[in-house]
């Protein structure tokens, strides 16, 4: 085992009082935790069981105890550390846990609660559906808009928001307390919490019996926190109560790695800390023992453009300077760093999604011929619908891939199911519930008595408006358009069914209605156009589209059964990258709108994309290539600024 550098010394022989450890990328703060267990153990006889050790999830919380143990047996073995049953007060061992499980272990201890308190998803996702339901909405995303709800609640439970004040982005304020209150009120009339609540009231618990909190006070007098840069406000306030009196409080997170801001996730809380403790010390991890140095370098040009964050100088462990050779074009942001003629990190332009996905699927060919496994391979993404035509490329060419996170099944979206059912009538299916999905988009006023039997008849509906001469004039145009439709190649069908037949002006109406910007619902067609590009026939079209949802199943499968042996290059978003490293990393369409995301039009926001672009940089040990795009989806586009600030 490599000997600990100065750095990691200083802050592992922390002894007494709070102390902040900035650890950047690969700088050994997962050994610095384990051995300052070690330390406050060994050398300064504290018992395992008075110290707790906090972490985000319980992968990472069962990879540190599981370290500890590793390297330390024989102090865990002595002590029966290995023991830990969840029993406290009064069992041994060092705690490893969540924020959600030592939250809920106190919780348990004051109130009894069960983990059949805690609410399932499923359950949670029925109980806001049908709260949604009751609340008169006309959406056509009824799956998308939960998800929507489940963060906004989470946000307001979460920072404390007072109701009264907030204005949901996603429907009117008023319709959103009411929801809120309901489902709040199921909750409470079941005796469930969900996580959010778990939150709010162990904060409200420690607040009002300080002698629940003296207790676990004497507990736990020393507190270690693992990725702090996540930490929400409600969190750092039950932890800042915990480690009361004594704050005996180790932090170990880096602030430009703070990219979880959806779930309450604030890095100024960092300095918050240093302006809470005064006397905190400091210390700062500063070498990186992952990139190569081109790699550390250009990263830290992208990160050094963020303002709010604590300033540091990382440093790549690789010290060898001056053996790069850098390449770069006058014509757009194009550069090489080379060792050699190997190269270490690109930046490339392409014109279409088709030829960048040819390219990145040859490169990771050719790395795989000189004998690097495809499992040391992976594709970053912003977000998880971008895997979709790179996903679709690997299949055709058979190269092996496993998707981390569930891929949106683009042919699932309800945008893309009025357009394929617009072609299943057309080519004959006349199922009413078929018919009627379509009929009113774009508004025909085409009403619902009008269908009566299993399947609709146009001969029937033109019958039904018998004495209204332009509702049968309408009725008899989509016939005309249906018609047509079935002379179309996809491609030519689905730019009709926008343009000719009017899908696109429901969209726009929709899009207002709703309150939601009309181009991100564009896009999915946009996508959708340039996925019918590649087909002659409806036929051919259709069994691509089973056969892709075939391997989705698939994909699917190999997640649950967490096949981590196989050899398959990663796909994953950049959220779903923290914490882990490849050999050879790939981060396509570094546009703008992607990278940084088009939602994202605060400084806040900003900020926090460049922070995920660095995560995502500072991923690869050897190789990083970086490529963006002239056109998406038939409009022109721009490399992203944080490009521009490599340069």
């Amino acid at each position: 085992m490599q000997e600990l550098n100065h750095a990691q010394k200083e802050a592992v022989s922390h002894f007494e009082g709070p102390m902040l450890v900035l650890a950047g990328p690969c700088s050994g703060k997962t050994r610095v935790i384990t051995e300052r267990i070690h330390f406050l153990i060994q050398e300064k006889k504290v018992p395992p069981e008075r110290i707790l050790v906090i972490t985000f999830t319980r992968a990472a919380a069962g990879e540190r105890k599981e370290r500890y143990q590793t390297l330390y047996s024989k102090d865990f073995k002595s002590r029966e550390a290995g023991k830990i049953s969840g029993k406290i007060p009064g069992s041994a061992g060092v705690r490893f846990g969540t924020f959600h499980s030592v939250f809920f272990m106190i919780l348990k201890y004051a109130y009894h609660y069960t983990a059949e308190n805690i609410i399932k998803e499923e359950l949670r996702r029925e109980l806001l559906r049908r709260i949604l339901q009751q609340s008169g909405l006309e959406l056509q995303d009824e799956n998308e808009f939960v998800d929507d709800l489940e963060k906004e609640i989470g946000k307001v439970k979460g920072e404390r928001i007072d109701l009264q004040n907030y204005y949901s982005p996603f429907c009117a304020a008023e319709i959103f307390r009411d929801m809120f209150g309901k489902y709040q009120r199921e909750l409470e009339k079941r005796r469930l919490l969900d996580f959010d609540d778990i939150l709010v009231y162990c904060c409200e618990l420690l607040r009002e019996r300080p002698d629940i909190l003296a207790m676990w006070q004497r507990q736990f007098p020393y507190i270690l926190v693992d990725e702090f840069q996540d930490i929400s406000l409600i969190q750092y306030d039950i932890v800042k109560m915990l480690a009361a009196p004594k704050n005996n409080l180790f932090i170990v997170g880096d602030d430009d790695q703070s990219i979880y801001g959806f779930r309450g996730a604030r890095p100024d809380i960092m300095k918050q800390f240093l302006a809470d403790f005064r006397d905190a010390g400091q210390c700062l991890l500063n070498v990186n023992y992952r990139c190569s140095s081109p790699i550390a370098e250009e990263a830290a040009k992208v990160i050094s453009q963020n303002k709010n964050r604590l300033q540091k100088e990382i440093v790549s462990f690789d010290h060898e300077k001056g053996r790069w050779s850098i390449e770069i074009s006058e014509e757009g942001l194009r550069k090489r760093i080379l060792d050699g003629t190997e190269e270490i990190f690109t930046i490339e332009r392409y014109g279409k999604i088709s030829e960048e996905n040819d390219a990145i699927r040859k490169k990771i060919e050719g790395y795989h011929k000189q004998g690097i496994c495809y499992r040391e391979m992976a594709v970053l993404f912003r977000t998880n619908m971008q895997a979709r035509s790179l996903s679709a490329n690997f299949l055709e060419y058979n190269v092996p891939f496993l998707m981390k996170e569930s891929v949106p099944n683009l042919y699932h979206h309800w945008i893309v199911q009025d357009v394929l059912t617009y072609i299943r009538v057309a080519l004959g299916n006349r199922e009413r519930e078929q018919v009627m999905r379509i009929i009113n988009k774009p508004k025909r006023y085409v009403h619902r008595n009008a269908f009566i039997e299993p399947y609709a008849d146009f001969e029937g509906l033109k019958l039904f408006y018998e004495e209204k001469e332009w509702m049968q004039d309408r009725i008899e145009k989509l016939q005309y358009d249906l018609s047509m439709l079935t002379k179309m190649r996809p491609f030519a069908a689905v730019n009709c069914i926008r343009r000719g037949i009017g899908y696109n002006d429901f969209i726009q109406e929709y899009a207002e209605y709703r309150g939601i910007p009309a181009e991100d619902l564009f896009d999915i067609l946009e996508e959708l156009s340039e996925e019918a590009k590649g087909f002659e026939s409806y036929e051919e079209w259709f069994a691509h589209i089973q056969s892709y949802e075939e391997e989705l199943r698939e994909q699917k499968k190999k997640r649950a059964g967490k096949e981590k042996e196989e050899d398959a290059v990663m796909f994953m978003t950049m959220h779903g990258a923290k914490g882990l490293e490849y050999e050879c990393v790939f981060i396509p369409d570094a546009n703008e709108g992607v990278t940084p995301h088009n939602k994202s039009v605060l400084e806040a926001d900003m900020e926090e994309e460049r922070r995920m672009f660095y995560v995502a940089m500072t991923r690869a040990k050897k190789h990083l290539h970086i490529s963006y795009l002239e056109e998406r989806y038939n409009k022109a586009a721009d490399a992203s600024r944080f490009l521009e600030e490599m340069f």
